[in-house]
């Protein structure tokens, strides 16, 4: 059996009347929808609506209870257990991204069960079976490298089991998830590079097997080609952490014509670029601009510090956890796919130009 923790949380309120959602729905005017989101205090309800169903709720002494009338009658466990799978704990992304899932769970009286698949597709497979027979009362998953089959994840769904993808989402699956934005982050961070005198942009990225990978790969080449510049293959190299960058940039800096820049798929493979870089004796960024992706904790302690893409991981963890919850409680259809894409933001740090 893999391992996994138990991360425990706030438990449910207890209404103290008998008033009931509807109730309170019908007496303001608006959905149940509106007031179960209004009472997890979720930003898709205006601060206003928000206090008006908050205060309301309050001055009648109700408070929300997760095996209330919703939960009651959707179709899946009344278990107040949510089964997060995560690929890895190395990169600080997903530890946000639990955070953000630990945080908002916590909010709603759930607990948060994690898995580690550690990138190893079996792995995964006996978690899904693990987590089907504990009757959790839905998942929140970021698929491993390596998984190219996907009935695990249909018999969760053919269960009534909600599954919420996040980050590595996957394509032969119907199903609700969350992504960052991750083209729009790579063009922008590769424009800026481009913007600021590169002309020489290499790319280092994860399995093109991902849609993360995919999706960052061509927001690289086309910020190449809207501003005129070629795509040399040359220069493209699967790398996706710091040892292999270590290996695989004195070959880049040996070629005829070496990169200027460096755009990489997190920032540990950019600090590990950056370290090889320095130790060469070229100067960052006078000689060599590098851009990482995510906005970890480790680029900021770095010298100089690295300019990267924000990934907002809480974020991605909070809109997971209210999806699933949507749906554990009836506010959502079990089969409804919802998509939502969190935004990115260039942090301009000492690395580039």
């Amino acid at each position: 059996m893999p391992n996994f923790a138990i991360v425990k949380l706030k438990t449910a309120m207890i209404i103290n009347s008998s008033m009931t959602m509807k109730d309170i729905a019908q007496e303001l005017g608006t959905s149940v929808a509106t007031v179960s989101r209004a009472l997890k205090d979720s930003p898709r309800i205006s601060e206003e609506r928000r206090r008006e169903i908050q205060q309301y709720a309050r001055d009648h002494n109700f408070y929300p209870n997760i095996n209330g009338e919703a939960l009651r009658h959707s179709r899946v466990s009344t278990s107040r257990l949510i089964g997060v799978i995560v690929p890895e704990i190395t990169h600080d992304y997903f530890s946000c991204i639990l955070t953000g899932i630990e945080e908002t769970a916590m909010a709603h009286g759930y607990y948060a069960l994690v898995a580690l698949t550690n990138e190893e597709y079996e792995r995964e497979v006996r978690i899904c079976e693990m987590f089907h027979r504990m009757k959790v009362c839905g998942v929140i998953v970021s698929q491993a490298k390596d998984t190219r089959q996907y009935d695990h994840f249909q018999k969760l769904i053919d269960s009534n089991v909600p599954i919420v993808f996040y980050d590595r989402i996957c394509t032969g699956i119907n199903a609700s998830q969350v992504v960052v934005d991750d083209y729009r982050g790579s063009f922008n961070a590769v424009s800026y590079l481009i913007k600021t005198g590169c002309k020489r942009i290499a790319f280092y990225g994860s399995t093109m097997l991902l849609e993360i990978s995919k999706n960052r790969y061509n927001g690289y080449k086309d910020a190449l080609l809207k501003n005129g510049l070629p795509v040399d293959e040359s220069i493209v190299r699967i790398c996706d952490n710091r040892s292999d960058a270590e290996l695989l940039t004195p070959n880049m800096m040996a070629l005829e014509n070496p990169p200027d820049a460096y755009f990489a798929v997190n920032d540990d493979t950019a600090i590990g670029i950056l370290y090889t870089v320095k130790h060469s004796g070229l100067r960052v960024p006078e000689d060599v601009s590098i851009c990482g992706f995510a906005n970890s904790q480790n680029s900021m302690a770095c010298d100089p510090m690295l300019t990267t893409v924000e990934q907002r991981g809480a974020r991605v963890g909070e809109e997971a956890v209210d999806i699933l919850i949507d749906k554990v409680e009836g506010m959502m259809s079990i089969e409804k796919v919802e998509k939502r894409v969190v935004r990115t933001k260039l942090i301009i740090r000492g690395t580039t130009r």
